[in-house]
């Protein structure tokens, strides 16, 4: 039985939301949805929606580093979506970690179903535990991470994997996407920055501050025949990076700093190694076979666990000298060269997937209420 005729509401709040929900949303359409997408201006979140070619329509920002900001940006986004929803009267709403559309779904009495796999950001996990019908979260994160923040222990469904899975499984490697920048597979190094401006982040780095500044130019030293794309979240991180490495004499026509790149996936897995201060790219990375180091300045994540209690090559580095020595050992053992095929996809099959899981749900609360 199809879902013709019924509305879903789906808010995009960050640029992994906008990567996961990709197959979710392709699944809604094949079975007659008709789908209202928002988003908010966060990163590249719309870049990301514009190269996957969904249709959305921008509402509200990021608040930034202070907290005042937030709450306004907050406020502000609320008044923006309230009569959008209204209008569209959604039969259901789906979301990562949307705090605005958590509330405006529970207000208007929405069902809704959303995603959470970092406790971590605790003041976004307090405000939308209560308000959600139904939470998906890795098996590999204890519940009681989820329960102390205010989440019901009924609403909570476990899976066995974690979000990457949930387009990785989908994902097919295109070496076209890597050429169009004259890279060549296994011959450059992506780099991604910390989420300095994330809530869980604000007493640990000022918002333009990077590791990448001291760990990386050791690594081009060594090895100034690879290219490095080096990925970062905001203009004050760009800023500061080319200031630093303005400073540092180091021009190498081989670096390229940016904020968006399209493809992100391909440019993963042809990767020689990635390096990144935030946890979705090194999953997805390892997730693919690809050497991985996370410089996170937290504990290590249970994803992470996850990861490397499985065999996926992932290491969690924290001090800038030690990220260099072994970036560089990774990219000096040539013992083994590493396949470019579709191999990885037969692991992904152990796993769930959390899309599939949503989506089911979603069908059948849309079904029994049709009924």
């Amino acid at each position: 039985m199809s879902l013709e005729g019924k509305k879903i509401w789906i808010d995009i709040e960050e640029p992994k939301t906008g990567i996961m929900f990709h197959p979710l949303i392709e699944k809604f359409r094949a079975e007659g949805v008709e789908l209202l997408i928002t988003a908010r201006d966060f990163d590249s979140t719309f870049n990301i929606l514009d190269s996957l070619a969904i249709k959305y329509q921008k509402i509200g920002r990021h608040g930034g580093e202070r907290l005042e900001e937030k709450l306004k940006a907050y406020i502000e986004r609320l008044n923006d979506l309230f009569p959008i929803v209204n209008q569209f009267k959604p039969d259901y709403f789906v979301t990562f970690s949307s705090i605005e559309g958590a509330r405006i779904s529970y207000g208007l009495r929405i069902p809704s179903i959303g995603y959470n796999d970092e406790p971590r950001n605790a003041p976004v996990c307090k405000l939308i535990f209560p308000f959600l019908d139904k939470i998906i979260t890795p098996k590999c994160v204890p519940k009681e991470c989820y329960i102390k923040l205010h989440a019901d222990p009924e609403k909570i469904i476990q899976y066995n994997g974690i979000d990457e899975i949930g387009w990785l499984v989908h994902y097919t490697p295109n070496e076209s996407s890597i050429k169009e920048y004259n890279l060549t597979k296994g011959k450059y190094i992506l780099v991604r920055s910390e989420p300095a401006f994330a809530s869980y982040f604000i007493d640990e780095l000022k918002p333009e501050e990077t590791l990448i500044s001291k760990f990386l130019p050791s690594i081009i030293e060594q090895f100034p025949d690879f290219k490095y794309i080096i990925l970062l979240r905001s203009k004050e991180q760009e800023d500061f990076i080319r200031h630093h490495f303005h400073d540092m004499k180091l021009s190498n026509d081989n670096i390229l700093i940016t904020r968006f790149m399209p493809n992100i996936v391909d440019l993963c897995f042809f990767s020689a190694l990635v390096i990144s201060g935030g946890g979705t790219i090194v999953r997805e990375s390892s997730l693919l076979g690809v050497p991985s180091i996370e410089f996170f300045p937290g504990d290590t994540a249970p994803q992470e666990h996850f990861l490397m209690i499985n065999g996926f090559p992932l290491e969690h580095i924290k001090k800038a000298e030690e990220i260099s020595k072994r970036s560089i050992e990774i990219l000096s053992d040539n013992l083994t060269e590493r396949k470019f095929d579709n191999s990885f996809k037969k692991r992904l099959q152990d796993f769930d997937d959390p899309n599939e899981i949503c989506f089911n749900i979603v069908k059948e609360n849309l079904i029994n209420r049709k009924n």
